[in-house]
């Protein structure tokens, strides 16, 4: 399983981005697929995740009403809608999957993408 993430750049304070995970070798129609960060010098963090089956979503408080995670119809690629971007939600964002659901601890999650730079400036 391989994941791709993209579409990180650098924006202005109050700009939109929308990260997207593309995964080969495995749909995201089971499990967990979350969406990590971090930031210079930070251990990485928890930012979103969701089941395959759309049955449970959950944010960090940091983000949640910002942050919006989904998945495309086609069931391997998953999204991260950010708008209202803070120059705190600067950092490398990473997509990662797991078959077991409910994830939200890095450390347990089997697969990753290798991340894409988010830069708001003020």
């Amino acid at each position: 399983v391989q994941l791709q993430a993209s579409g990180g750049g650098l924006v202005q304070k109050g700009d939109s981005l929308r990260l997207s995970c593309v995964s080969s070798g495995r749909t995201f129609d089971r499990g967990t697929v979350a969406w990590f960060r971090q930031a210079p010098g930070q251990e990485r963090e928890f930012v979103a995740a969701m089941t395959g089956r759309g049955d449970w979503i959950f944010y960090t408080d940091s983000v949640r009403g910002r942050f919006t995670i989904s998945r495309d119809s086609a069931p391997n690629t998953v999204f991260l809608q950010m708008i209202s971007l803070k120059p705190e939600d600067t950092a490398v964002y990473y997509c990662a999957a797991d078959r077991r659901e409910r994830m939200v601890v890095a450390g347990r999650f089997d697969h990753w993408g290798q991340g894409t730079e988010v830069t708001v400036s003020s």
